[in-house]
């Protein structure tokens, strides 16, 4: 297993060797001691600018991938619910083929935002392979790493930071200077990689993503790392150090930079953009497309109140009334006859009427059309004689 981890890490710390002599070679070019600490640090800050540079489009996979999790979380827990105490075999898989449907549809899932840590690994264990292989390589013990022959390894090996050699460990280390400058890096690495984590949660993830279980997991992170730190921090280099808080600067800085220019949608970070453009009377990223698309939607919600509304029936045909003039209402019941039409003018008292004038029969004829409006049928003769008689 040893000589298998040996050969996978050998072309990884010949490429440290060569881009940290690279920086070396400049830097005493323009008249830093070879044998300085100073040199040889900002060699190993020189190779963190290297891995960093070329790792950028990784990192904004990383960040789209993050925000795309940080998106589907209320999907995932509307899953997770479903299937909540559900713990047969049948719907345990039928969670996860949903779960993975979901990531194929959004095109992310949780091992993108891991993709830069997991490249960067082979280069940090490299790095220490070969400031730890100094001492070794100066003596003659061990082979040289590419042009870290014994002359440059003796020279790096007696390379001091503040008075602290590059390749001294706080286990290891016999002076204070040792121990103060490793606890100062382990402070500097543990507070700049709280300071991303917590810009991240409070800055850069919309509200609504702020309680699931990916922003528990950041906000772990965020208090579990110092402590990570602390613990391993003791056992590695300076050199090494130095690099891990380098390259947590860097990724500070640089998701200061993406939230900054290019928040989370829904985020604080958003918000705050938008409040910068439009002081400056820029126009707002999207803001063109987020109001078409809300007038597509209020038209597709007035075009569905429309076809709800129920179509009016038509209106009754008029009927004629027997003077030709047309009546809005149909004609109900029978029709008052001619004695009880309502009149103008004097009317003569009862006593002045004929004896017997309102005990006098009607009319067949009236009688008849009273009864066929009321039937709807023509008075038969002999119904109209009988009642004459």
């Amino acid at each position: 297993m040893g000589d298998f981890f040996n050969t996978l890490l050998r072309p990884i710390e010949l490429l440290v060797a060569w881009i940290m002599y690279g920086f070396h070679q400049a830097f005493t070019s323009i008249g830093l001691d070879p044998a300085s600490g100073l040199a040889w640090g900002l060699s190993i800050i020189g190779l963190v600018i290297v891995m960093r540079a070329a790792m950028i489009p990784l990192f904004v996979k990383q960040i789209n991938a993050s925000r795309k999790m940080q998106m589907i979380q209320p999907e995932l827990q509307k899953i997770q619910k479903k299937y909540k105490g559900k713990s047969d075999p049948e719907s345990r898989q039928a969670m996860t083929q949903e779960t993975m449907a979901l990531y194929r549809k959004e095109g992310t899932n949780p091992f993108s935002s891991c993709l830069p840590i997991l490249v960067q690994s082979p280069f940090f264990f490299g790095l220490f392979r070969v400031l730890n292989g100094l001492e070794k390589i100066s003596t003659g013990d061990n082979e040289p790493i590419g042009p870290i022959t014994q002359q440059v390894a003796g020279q790096a090996e007696s390379a001091t930071l503040f008075g602290a050699q590059l390749s001294d460990t706080f286990l290891s280390a016999d002076n204070t200077a040792t121990y103060i400058v490793t606890v100062i890096l382990i402070i500097l690495m543990s507070a700049t990689t709280f300071t991303t984590q917590r810009q991240l949660m409070t800055k850069n993830m919309p509200a609504s993503a702020l309680d699931n279980p990916f922003a528990k997991q950041q906000k772990l992170i965020m208090y579990v790392m110092p402590v990570v730190f602390a613990v391993s921090g003791i056992n590695f280099p300076i050199g090494v150090l130095l690099y891990w808080f380098t390259t947590n600067l860097w990724s500070m800085v640089q998701q200061f930079y993406v939230i900054r220019k290019m928040p989370a949608p829904g985020s604080a970070a958003e918000k705050a953009l938008h409040e910068r453009l439009a002081k400056r009377g820029k126009p707002i990223p999207g803001e063109a497309e987020r109001k078409a698309a809300e007038a597509a939607e209020a038209e597709a919600a007035a075009e569905r109140t429309r076809q709800r509304v129920q179509p009016k029936g038509k209106k009754r045909a008029k009927k004629k009334g027997p003077a030709g003039a047309a009546t809005d209402k149909p004609v109900q019941g029978p029709t008052a006859p001619p004695g009880d039409a309502p009149t103008t003018g004097d009317q003569p008292t009862p006593a002045d009427r004929a004896p017997g004038l309102d005990k006098a029969p009607r009319p067949a004829k009236a009688a008849g059309t009273a009864k066929s409006a009321r039937t709807g049928k023509s008075a038969r003769p002999g119904k109209a004689a009988q009642t004459e008689k």
